[in-house]
């Protein structure tokens, strides 16, 4: 979903250029780490005190295929003991909830799946990166839910705010608990790097407002899928809706249900997660031999056919081109670029030590641009 909001940071350190193979001070590779104790754990342990819990949220950035490997085996590890209800998609919408479950049942074909849901539309991401997970849930027959809604809802929510919405409209989700404090702040850092964004309390309130909609529309269609098929429900969604229990978890406890559990992975060479981050991390393994396409290294966002850059981080190809937050990217080798995934697949395309050219767009100004990669 492209909706201009914590989906904006869901390539976060999805293009970042890869990193060192140093391992994280946390935890070797295949453990898993609690950071409220400052602890290791073994899977069987962690398995252990998951059982019984309602909800399980899987968080991803969503174009790293480790990350989708993690969430697969942790699945599978979840079935294995008899311990999985249904698993909830980010990916669809509700409206979609008919082709995944003619999917699930085996009715559909890969290629008829994908057009059905419209895929690249409503997605747009490398299907192969979550087709392992769709295949699961086939193989397995095991219950899924949409849990999104349209991009278009949630901009309407934030043009227009909740309140003038008919239920049609907002797709008959309910009014979400206002966002935290904590959560405000992190808000409110992405909206800051909105062009024209300045300092309009309005503005802010209503971008708040759309995202806590957004989670709590994916929390209604989680307590749903408990409803059906019992728990735990397992969302495999972007880890901004789980992190910190701010967004979708926060949600469900206002809903009533307070079994809730926070997984996140943990990046190899990463920093210690924050205590109240995630109940338990899995530690990456470090980078295989074989490298991971290139890396531009930006946080961007589509709003309204137009990709904007929300950070950028440092020693990658982008910071060394000179790019800033709040510069429009409008074409990359002589491409334009409409959504992020148009950039995504040509950065993918490039070779160890090649130059691409940019434009974009800083302050009304247009401007060139070249991202050079590294060599191997």
């Amino acid at each position: 979903m492209s909706t201009p909001l914590l989906r904006s940071t869901t390539l976060l350190a999805g293009l970042l250029f890869a990193g060192s193979a140093i391992t994280s001070p946390c935890a070797e590779p295949g453990q898993w780490y609690d950071p409220g104790h400052q602890r290791t754990l073994g899977t069987h342990e962690v398995l252990d005190a998951l059982e019984g819990v309602d909800f399980i949220l899987l968080g991803e950035r969503h174009d790293d295929a480790a990350h989708h490997r993690w969430q697969l085996h942790t699945l599978a590890a979840l079935h294995g003991r008899g311990e999985l209800g249904a698993i909830g998609f980010e990916m669809f919408p509700r409206s979609k909830q008919k082709p995944l479950e003619d999917w699930r049942t085996g009715n559909l074909t890969r290629e008829a799946f994908l057009e059905e849901t419209e895929w690249q539309r409503v997605w747009g991401y490398d299907a192969e990166l979550y087709m392992p997970l769709f295949e699961f849930v086939r193989a397995h027959r095991v219950p899924a839910e949409a849990l999104n809604v349209e991009r278009d809802t949630v901009r309407a929510v934030r043009e227009r705010g909740f309140d003038d919405l008919d239920e049609d409209e907002r797709e008959s989700v309910g009014q979400p608990a206002a966002a935290g404090e904590a959560y405000r702040d992190r808000l409110q850092g992405i909206f800051r790097h909105h062009p024209g964004a300045g300092e309009n309390d309005a503005d802010l309130d209503r971008f708040i407002e759309a995202q806590t909609f957004w989670d709590r529309a994916m929390a209604e269609s989680m307590v749903s899928a408990l409803e059906a098929y019992g728990g735990p429900v397992v969302g495999i969604v972007g880890r901004g809706h789980a992190e910190y229990g701010d967004g979708i978890a926060h949600q469900l406890r206002d809903l009533g249900h307070d079994s809730i559990r926070i997984l996140l992975p943990l990046d190899a060479a990463a920093a210690c997660p924050d205590a109240d981050r995630a109940d338990f991390v899995f530690a990456l393994e470090p980078e295989r031999a074989t490298p991971d396409p290139p890396r531009l290294g930006i946080a961007m966002e589509e709003d309204d056919s137009k990709v904007t850059i929300l950070e950028v981080f440092p020693d990658t190809p982008a910071d060394q081109a000179g790019l800033a937050a709040g510069d429009r990217i409008v074409k990359a080798a002589e491409t334009e670029i409409r959504h992020p995934r148009d950039l995504q697949h040509i950065v993918s395309r490039q070779a160890p030590g090649t130059w691409l050219p940019l434009v974009i767009e800083r302050n009304g100004e247009t401007l060139e641009k070249v991202a050079r990669f590294p060599a191997e």
